[in-house]
């Protein structure tokens, strides 16, 4: 086919007014229709007829090869395959008998059948049930002597076979092949071992290859429809071939095709309008003589993709596009060009475009308009982009000055007032404004500096925008007398530097004035006019929404840091049970609800708290000052955690009604959740007992490096009001153990799940042991390189015990008798700790309590001392009665028991347990700790003075 499409484009080449695109119709011209019936020399019939027959031709030739080649393809298959199904028939008989003689040689039984007195009839049946699975003629058991044992046909059971079975007698099987009475077989004989490995036996299978081969032969009508259906291919390929063949020479003759080619020499060079064809993949076909020299065309333009020609970017893509486009003006060089382009698919099979151009010139001056048009149309897109992308003031600001700088001012710098950099609401009046951003500006530029305090002079263009709220334009700055007056120095500095107009905008939200923008023009840029004036107002406009809603943002940020600040706990309480160190982390969205505490306990105990109120701003951080003083007065009440979270849910459920019944009448929103986590730490045991409502578990990190999480029982967050109980979680710990709360933004975020993050937590933990400090540090470096979008609270605590020998126990029996003994016994512990100077207020203290549990308590009643940094004295019966401290009266003969303890003790309480109360009281042990003997009698005596009275 190449040949004879080589032949006849050659041909065509010396016909007139050739080109390498012949299927492009122009204009007619004379020449064509002077030309139109001349024959070419040497034609021997008409030009019509000969072009149908060259054309038939072809597509016979073409016909006729391919025919050709799919025979010889077919037959060379059909012979591969043959060879092949042989190839493979051997070798499947040869497998086949092989593994039929082996297997039935290695059978399970038939040493024992051989051994028998009648092993035919004990093998007979085996062999054919072998035989007929196998797929071969027969299954023969031979003796060593040749005597055959079982075969196909029974007649030849007993008969003596003579054989090549020497390789077999010898133990190796063999395969054979052989041209026997029934054609072409293959036999396989293998050995019968014994226990010893002797042989007893021989196994040989035959098979006729007839057999095997019919397989085979089941498969060749499949390849000779398989060869039909390759003929009848090829066979429609080829007319298809052909019908394509005519299409692309649409059935003309030569004559046709010459009268086409003066046309199209006509339109390449005659008309006066640039023509240019583009194909599917954007590269130039075709381009006329006015075209290339409207565009300025390489010479080799021709087959080069459109973008790689130089052409302005918006003409480039307006051709390789697939829009149209109906007198679209383009700049091209010095030249505005008119551009019409339409899809050529409706009038051929090729889809691609024509584009037709004129020079407009005489539109330039229109077009400049359209462009500046354009630019600030996109100028103002951008600003509504980049503007405000972040709740910053002062970024805001600086957003706006480069937005503006270069494309419509060459300098701009923007003034804010105070209040407005602070979050406050702006003055109705004032003229103090603060340089908050400029852009543009070289490094010996003679405007103030970014934060200088500017005052405009009355009069001042900037001194009645800001007053009155009116945009003004000073075209020439050096003849604006009153511009001129506000520094005369400096004007004259700046009009040296080049800049010559200045257009000043008031930034105006909410009807009240922010600040001033200034657009600066220098050097060789056109002065300001109305029409810039207009532009700078609209980008302004959507500048000053952008500032203000940074302003607000601000101010409620700032409140609900103040907040926050004054709600969090500014310093940790002083006790002996923990060493503890924090971090706290604000979100980069702003001020959350994340709260930790360490509350000491009577008893040597401490607390340790952890929360988590869901959300950010003014609301999270008040919400999370209401929990962390109900859980100081819960803890105040001495609870247990699962009963403090309890109380503290119920706490939540409450605000929540009242803030949804709030939300009603004053649109504010309510609670949508907090998460608390409670862990109480007792230094005399060295126990631990935690509670949580739906927060993460504490992690535990032991002296030897192992680190493990206490779970306690799954517990809905607080507020739910799921009604279902909160339980704890026990453990007890070795000292120097460090317990780890934290809240979820220090393990979870959008690029890490939670379980990752847990065990990220983990591994910081791990390790040689390390103080909270420390520990807190590695934490915050491994689990957050960069800032979190969640707030995180960290709370570290390494657990100390307390000294035994600074804890004193007794027993004491329900007999009034049994007071003086422990009290004398404590008076004597209190002499082994150097504590003489407060014994006789401690003896009255424990005096009171004992006489108390003894009276109106339950057994077991159990006395305690504890020396810490003060003096813990705790006594505990089995009854749940809390005693109440009251005034007694002049004739009551007792209930001055409790207010004697709580005059004389810093601080008392009872707490409840399972098993009954504890009352206890606490006292300074310092030198000045509690008044002398002498001066307690004396208040003795006047109050019961006063109460005689």
């Amino acid at each position: 086919m190449s040949g004879h499409s080589g032949r006849f484009r050659r041909w065509l080449r010396r016909a007139p007014g050739r080109s390498a695109f012949p299927g492009v119709a122009g204009a007619g011209s004379g020449t064509g229709h002077a030309r139109q019936n001349e024959r070419p020399a040497g034609a021997g019939g008409p030009p019509h007829l000969r072009s149908r027959w060259t054309t038939l031709s072809v597509a016979r030739e073409i016909f006729l090869l391919q025919l050709v080649l799919v025979v010889l393809l077919v037959a060379a298959a059909v012979v591969a395959i043959v060879v092949q199904s042989r190839r493979d028939t051997m070798t499947d008989a040869r497998h086949r008998t092989l593994a039929a003689a082996e297997s039935f040689a290695h059978s399970w039984g038939l040493q024992e059948a051989l051994n028998s007195d009648n092993p035919t009839a004990k093998l007979q049946p085996l062999a054919e049930e072998a035989r007929k699975a196998s797929g071969v003629d027969a299954l023969i058991v031979y003796k060593l002597d040749g005597i055959t044992l079982t075969h196909s046909d029974p007649r030849q059971i007993g008969k003596h076979v003579i054989g090549p079975y020497a390789d077999a007698a010898r133990g190796k099987p063999f395969t054979r092949t052989f041209e026997g009475a029934l054609g072409l077989s293959v036999i396989s004989a293998a050995p019968v071992k014994d226990s010893s490995g002797k042989v007893v036996a021989i196994v040989s299978a035959p098979v006729r290859v007839e057999e095997v081969q019919k397989s085979v032969n089941r498969q060749l009508p499949i390849f000779l429809g398989t060869a039909v259906g390759a003929l009848a291919l090829a066979g429609g390929g080829a007319g298809l071939m052909s019908r394509r063949l005519r299409r692309q020479t649409h059935g003309l003759g030569p004559a046709e095709m010459t009268r086409m080619y003066e046309h199209h020499d006509a339109v390449l060079h005659a008309v006066r309008e640039g023509v240019l064809i583009v194909g599917r993949g954007g590269r130039l076909l075709l381009a006329n003589d006015e075209a290339r020299r409207l565009l300025d065309l390489p010479a080799d333009a021709e087959g080069r993709y459109v973008g790689d020609l130089g052409l302005d970017h918006r003409t480039a893509e307006l051709l390789t596009s697939d829009r149209t486009a109906t007198d679209e003006v383009h700049l091209a060089q010095d030249r505005l060009l008119a551009l019409n382009k339409r899809s050529t698919t409706p009038y051929g099979a090729h889809h691609g475009s024509v584009v037709t151009l004129r020079d407009t010139t005489e539109l330039r001056w229109l077009s400049g308009r359209a462009e500046v048009a354009r630019e600030r149309l996109r100028v103002l897109y951008d600003a509504g982009v980049r503007i405000g992308s972040t709740l910053n003031v002062v970024g805001t600001a600086e957003e706006l000055a480069q937005v503006a700088v270069p494309r419509f001012a060459d300098i701009v710098t923007v003034e804010l007032l105070e209040p407005v950099l602070k979050g406050e609401e702006p003055p109705v009046a004032g003229s103090e404004l603060r340089r908050t951003a400029v852009a543009g500006l070289a490094a010996d530029h003679p405007l103030y500096p970014v934060g200088e305090l500017l005052r405009f002079a009355p009069g001042t263009p900037m001194a009645a925008r800001v007053e009155q709220g009116h945009s003004v334009v000073e075209p020439d700055l050096a003849g604006s007398a009153r511009w001129r007056s506000q520094d005369p120095e400096r004007v004259r500095r700046i009009l040296d530097h080049g800049v010559h107009s200045l257009a000043v905008v008031p930034l105006r939200a909410r009807g009240v004035v922010l600040g001033l923008v200034d657009f600066w023009r220098s050097g060789s840029s056109p002065p300001f006019d109305d029409e810039d004036l207009s532009f700078a107002e609209e980008l302004a406009g959507r500048a000053a929404v952008g500032i203000d809603n940074a302003r607000r943002y601000t101010r409620e940020r700032a409140m609900a840091m103040t907040l926050q600040r004054s709600l969090m706990p500014r310093g940790l309480p002083g006790q002996d049970a923990l060493e503890v160190a924090h971090r706290y982390l604000p979100a980069k969205a702003g001020v959350g609800g994340d709260w930790f505490d360490v509350i000491p306990l009577p008893g040597a105990r401490v607390a340790l708290v952890v929360g988590d109120v869901v959300g950010h701003g003014l609301h999270a951080a008040a919400t999370m000052g209401r929990l962390r003083i109900a859980v100081h007065n819960f803890s105040a009440l001495d609870l247990a955690p699962d009963e403090l979270l309890r109380h503290l849910d119920e706490l939540v459920t409450h605000m929540d009604v009242q803030d949804e019944e709030t939300e009603a009448t004053e649109e504010g929103p309510a609670i949508t959740g907090a998460t608390c986590l409670y862990v109480i730490y007792d230094s005399v045991s060295g126990r631990v007992t935690a509670a949580t409502a739906g927060h993460l578990p504490p992690a535990v990190a032991h002296p030897d490096g192992r680190v493990e999480f206490l779970y306690s029982p799954v517990s809905p967050p607080l507020g739910l009001g799921a009604g279902l109980p909160f339980e704890t979680a026990e453990l007890s710990l070795p000292e120097g153990s460090r317990l780890v709360l934290y809240t979820d933004g220090l393990v979870e975020s959008r690029s890490r799940d939670l379980d990752a993050g847990l065990e990220a937590l983990r591994a910081a933990l791990a390790g040689p042991d390390r103080t909270p400090e420390d520990t807190c540090a590695t934490v915050m470096t491994s689990l957050l390189p960069t800032r979190s979008a969640d707030d995180v609270a960290l709370l570290v605590a390494r657990t100390r015990r307390l000294d035994p020998a600074h804890v004193a126990e007794w027993d004491v029996a329900r007999d009034p008798a049994a007071v003086g003994p422990v009290r004398n016994a404590c008076i004597r512990q209190l002499a082994d700790w150097g504590l003489q100077h407060i014994a006789y207020g401690t003896e009255l203290i424990l005096s009171e309590l004992i006489t108390n549990a003894i009276r109106y308590g339950a057994e077991p009643i159990h006395v305690r001392l504890l020396l810490t940094r003060t003096l813990i004295c705790e006594v505990s019966d089995g009854s749940s009665t809390s005693p109440h401290i009251r005034q007694a009266k002049a004739t009551d003969e007792d209930g001055r028991g409790l207010f004697l303890v709580a005059q004389f003790a810093e601080h008392w309480g009872t707490r409840y347990s399972p098993r009954g109360k504890t009352i206890w009281a606490t006292q300074a042990v310092g030198p000045d700790a509690l008044p002398s003997e002498e001066e307690l009698r004396e208040h003795f005596l006047s109050q019961g003075e006063n109460d005689g009275e």
